[in-house]
C-alpha cells in the first residue's frame, strides 16, 4: 500500500511538471498587446430610417391613390404592406398611436431622451392629417389596416350609440396623458389588442380582445379606431381642418345613396339628414344652452379627476412602494418583500420617499384635473354638434371621421362613368 501512494505521489508530480512545461507563466513584462474585441451591434440607426421611409413611402402611395387616382387598389396593397411589414415584422413597434406618450413623457421629463423616430411618427401622420385627411388611418397605420382587410359587411350602429362610443377615444386619450405626464406607465402599449397579435404571444386576455375586435371588423368597420384609438381622436381635429379635401366625385352629386351605404365607418353624411322642422331663434337658444354647459362641464370634469387623483395615482410605483415600506415600518417583524428589500439595500431614505411621493400627487392633481378638464371639453364639444342641424342638399364626407379609406370611390356612378369615357 505505501508503495502504491509512492507510486500515485511520483505519478501526479510528474503531470503537474508536464502541465507547468505545457502551459508556461505568461510573460507579462514583453510588451505583448492583446487585440481589442468587437462585437456586432445591430445597426437600429438603419431601421429607423427605414421604418419612417416605409411611413412616407405609403403615405405618398396612399395620397396619390386618394387625390389623383380616385382608386382603392393602391390603398389595399399599401395595407398589406403595413400590416405585414409594420405588423408582423417589426412587432407593432414604432407605433404612432403610442408614440402619444413618449412625447408627452419628453415635455415634463428633461433626462427622458425622445428618440427621433418616435417624433417622427407621432408628427408625420399629424401634419399628413393637417394637409391631405386622415391618410396615415387609410392603409399605413397596420392597426386599422388589419381591420380593414378583414371587412366584409358594414352593419350600421345606431347613431345616438356610436355618438356616445365616440367619446371612449378622448377618454382613453387623457388617461394615457396623465399616466405618461406622471411617469407612471404607458397603458397604450399596455393594453393594445393587436400587439399580441402581430408578436404571435402575449398576455391573453390582450389577444382574446383583438381576436373580439376582428371578429367584429368583419361586420362593422374598424371598431377599434372608431370607438377606442386615442390617436385617431388627436387625427380627427387637424383632419376636419385639412388643406385638401378629399371628395367622392368630381362630378356633381346625384344622391344615390351608394357611398352612403359603402363607407364602413359611417362618414358620409346624408342630405337634409338633420334638418328638422324648427324656428331659428329655437335653434339659437338650444346652441347657446350647450354652450353654456361647456364650462361646468370642464370645471365638474376637473374636479371629478382631481378628487379621484390618490386613487389614480396607486398604479405609480413611487406610490405603491411608499406603501410597502410604511407597512414594513409599522410591522417589522413581518417579511420583508424583495421592493421593500431593494429600497434599503439602494440606500435611500424615507424622507427621500415621502417627497417622491408627495410629487407624484401633486404631479396626479394637476395632471388630473386637466384631463377630467379635456374630457368635460370633448362632451360639451359633442353635444354642440348634435345641436347644430345644417340641411345639405348632396351627400358630403364628414372628414373627421373619414378615414380615407376609398371604398365610396368604386360605387360612385359618377366616377364609373367617367372611367368608361376615359
Amino acid at each position: 500500500m505505501k508503495k502504491f501512494l509512492n507510486s500515485l505521489v511520483l505519478l501526479l508530480a510528474g503531470w503537474k511538471a508536464a502541465a507547468i512545461s505545457r502551459f508556461p507563466r505568461p510573460d507579462f513584462e514583453s510588451g505583448y498587446q492583446y487585440p481589442e474585441y468587437t462585437y456586432a451591434v445591430p445597426n437600429e440607426m438603419l431601421w429607423d430610417i427605414i421604418d419612417v421611409a416605409m411611413l412616407l413611402i405609403l403615405m405618398g402611395i396612399v395620397t396619390w391613390a386618394l387625390y389623383k387616382k380616385r382608386t382603392r387598389g393602391p390603398i389595399l396593397w399599401s395595407s398589406v404592406v403595413s400590416v405585414a411589414y409594420f405588423g408582423f415584422f417589426r412587432g407593432g413597434c414604432v407605433c404612432s398611436v403610442g408614440s402619444i406618450q413618449n412625447v408627452a413623457l419628453a415635455f415634463v421629463d428633461n433626462s427622458y431622451s425622445l428618440p427621433l423616430a418616435v417624433f417622427l411618427f407621432f408628427m408625420i401622420p399629424i401634419l399628413g392629417a393637417f394637409l391631405f385627411g386622415r391618410v396615415f388611418c387609410s392603409g399605413v397605420c397596420p392597426l386599422g389596416a388589419l381591420q380593414d382587410l378583414v371587412n366584409v359587411k358594414n352593419y350600421r350602429i345606431n347613431k345616438a350609440v356610436a355618438g356616445a362610443l365616440s367619446v371612449i377615444p378622448w377618454i382613453y386619450l387623457a388617461f394615457a396623458l396623465l399616466y405618461a405626464l406622471t411617469r407612471t406607465r404607458f397603458i397604450i402599449c399596455q393594453f393594445d389588442p393587436f400587439i399580441g397579435i402581430f408578436r404571435l404571444g402575449g398576455d391573453i386576455g390582450m389577444i382574446a380582445f383583438g381576436v373580439i375586435l376582428l371578429v367584429m371588423s368583419v361586420f362593422t368597420g374598424r371598431p377599434f379606431c372608431r370607438f377606442l384609438c386615442p390617436y385617431g381622436a388627436l387625427l380627427s381635429i387637424f383632419s376636419s381642418v385639412s388643406v385638401f379635401k378629399i371628395g367622392i366625385t368630381p362630378k356633381p352629386c346625384i344622391n344615390c345613396e351608394l357611398c352612403h351605404n359603402s363607407c364602413p365607418v359611417d362618414a358620409i353624411e346624408a342630405p337634409y339628414g338633420n334638418k328638422v322642422n324648427e324656428s331659428n331663434r329655437t335653434g339659437v337658444k338650444r346652441l347657446l344652452a350647450y354652450m353654456l354647459i361647456i364650462p361646468v362641464l370642464m370645471a365638474a370634469g376637473g374636479l371629478l379627476m382631481r378628487q379621484a387623483a390618490p386613487q389614480l395615482a396607486r398604479a405609480n410605483r413611487e406610490v405603491r412602494l411608499y406603501s410597502q415600506v410604511m407597512y414594513f415600518e409599522d410591522h417589522p417583524d413581518g417579511e420583508m418583500i424583495p421592493e421593500v428589500e431593494a429600497f434599503y439595500s439602494q440606500g435611500r431614505t424615507l424622507e427621500d420617499l415621502i417627497s417622491s411621493y408627495e410629487e407624484v400627487h401633486k404631479d396626479f392633481r394637476l395632471y388630473g384635473t386637466l384631463a377630467g378638464m379635456l374630457i368635460g371639453l370633448v362632451i360639451g364639444v359633442k353635444l354642440v354638434r348634435l345641436s347644430l342641424k345644417r340641411g345639405r342638399k348632396q351627400y358630403e364626407i364628414a372628414h373627421s371621421r373619414c378615414v380615407a379609406c376609398g371604398k365610396c370611390f368604386s360605387y360612385c356612378p359618377q366616377n364609373r362613368v367617367k372611367a368608361k369615357v376615359n
